[in-house]
């Protein structure tokens, strides 16, 4: 039986697989907020030639405008990887409820600088695992097509 995060999470593998098919890392973020998707986004590094313009970021920033506000406490976050550092503090600054992730990112993932400390708002909550595999398979797929 699919959990709600499971249901959020293929959301997100379907916009990871959108930054797949335009040669961009493949991370995909979704952003619900009272049941509903609020924002979606994909990586876009290389397309807007900035190296801040990950899933992440793009989602919360279109989540902002979505609802009119600079804070998120009612958000849930779902993104394929573990956020990076730059991620993880654009998200403490939002104040986002929560944080769910697909696959753990031991090269690039928050976890590589902070240890297992959480670098994340002292209320978001954070849940890591869901849809590990099929986060993960994605993401090696896409650097074995590079090599």
């Amino acid at each position: 039986m699919e959990t709600g995060h499971e249901q959020y999470m293929k959301l997100a593998l379907a916009e990871a697989r959108k930054a797949f098919e335009a040669g961009e890392v493949p991370v995909g973020a979704v952003v619900v907020m009272h049941e509903k998707v609020i924002a979606r986004a994909h990586n876009q590094v290389e397309l807007l030639n900035d190296c801040t313009a990950h899933a992440e970021m793009l989602a919360i920033t279109s989540a902002f405008h979505s609802v009119g506000s600079k804070y998120l406490p009612e958000a849930t976050l779902y993104v394929t990887v573990e956020p990076c550092l730059m991620c993880c503090g654009a998200l403490y600054w939002s104040k986002i409820g929560a944080v769910v992730f697909g696959a753990s990112d031991d090269k690039n993932g928050y976890r590589r600088s902070t240890g297992n400390h959480v670098a994340f708002h002292p209320k978001t909550t954070l849940q890591g695992g869901i849809l590990e595999d099929e986060c993960a398979q994605l993401m090696k797929d896409f650097f074995r097509q590079k090599r």
